[in-house]
């Protein structure tokens, strides 16, 4: 059986249950970084998105901020800011500064997408210039701002100078393979919602990687979800939540994220499901032994260097045992 003892974290979109408030979403977003980081996952990270009343992850920085104050050990990042919302030396302000107060904990994760819709992303706009296609010199522009004292410009960001905060290129096609590849950075895979290039560009990242004062080989991270409960059965019935989750994307509805169902075929129609399933295709879902074994087979498959896992799960305390069963699983072998 192929080695699964890989390292584990966390990627939080920080939905709002239904029933509750954005404050409430707050609280349990802490609360999972907190049982997290005692389980001893190794990073937390929190996604952007706008505009949609039902996740409460728009001011990234202000949660990553909220995050590090009330853990101790855990790294917190993002996952990620979407550069073209954001002017690079404003980014590295912020993150210099939480790297400042919480030296070696705070991590920089970068997308190109702007996480929301075409309106609410020309209402986010640092200009009217598509700023999606100065992805690679804003990337760079980071590098350069948490760089040493020597390597600056004239326009620097205080505090962020010799930082070092680490910078992750997050994507969810081929196109930040070749980016991240070529800049020797890590990579981040969203097969969490966007399964469909893996493999692909999995593989373009590991055949193009050039080694960089960052990194000297190539480090392959894939954010998958997973769903794991004591039985196979359980674990069905608890997926239903991530599966109304993804009808809402299909849909584009704005529901919070609901309870389990006993029959999701009463609420979808086959082209919805269809949609919905092609998104969770990459999905760890079951008892642990179950899991055990599609985790071998994902890392006989990819032999990836992290997984970041993603659980959509109603009840908090079902939540925190599925992230408890996977660290037992990869800890066991």
């Amino acid at each position: 059986m192929s080695n699964i003892h890989i390292p584990l974290s966390v990627l939080n979109l920080a939905p709002i249950r239904e029933g509750q408030g954005p404050k409430q979403a707050i609280d349990a977003m802490i609360d999972l970084a907190q049982a997290v980081e005692k389980m001893g996952y190794k990073r937390y990270w929190i996604a952007e998105h706008h505009n949609t009343p039902t996740l409460v992850s728009s001011a990234t920085a202000i949660l990553i901020k909220h995050t590090l104050e009330h853990t101790t050990t855990i790294l917190v990042g993002s996952g990620g800011i979407m550069l073209p919302n954001h002017s690079p030396l404003v980014v590295a302000e912020q993150f210099g500064t939480m790297a400042t107060i919480y030296p070696g904990r705070v991590e920089l994760g970068l997308g190109r997408a702007p996480g929301t819709d075409m309106q609410t992303a020309s209402a986010l706009r640092r200009s009217k210039n598509d700023s999606v296609f100065t992805f690679p010199e804003d990337v760079q522009a980071l590098l350069t701002y948490f760089g040493p004292e020597e390597e600056q410009g004239y326009v620097r960001a205080y505090p962020g100078v010799s930082t070092e905060v680490p910078i992750y290129i997050l994507g969810s096609s081929t196109d930040s393979a070749y980016l991240a590849a070529s800049l020797g950075l890590p990579y981040v895979f969203a097969s969490h919602f966007a399964p469909r290039y893996m493999e692909e560009a999995i593989s373009i990242y590991r055949n193009r990687f050039q080694p960089s004062e960052y990194l000297d080989k190539p480090y392959m991270m894939v954010c998958l979800n997973i769903i794991a409960a004591e039985t196979d059965e359980e674990a069905r019935f608890q997926s239903t939540t991530m599966q109304q989750f993804f009808l809402n994307v299909v849909r584009g509805s704005r529901m919070p994220l609901r309870p389990p169902v006993e029959n999701m075929d009463s609420i979808w129609n086959p082209m919805e499901k269809e949609m919905a399933s092609s998104m969770t295709s990459v999905t760890l879902l079951g008892s642990k032994e179950t899991i055990r074994h599609q985790l071998a087979s994902f890392q006989e498959k990819y032999n990836v260097d992290e997984i970041m896992a993603v659980t959509y799960i109603f009840e908090p305390e079902k939540q925190k045992r599925s992230y408890e069963i996977l660290k037992e699983i990869v800890d066991s072998n």
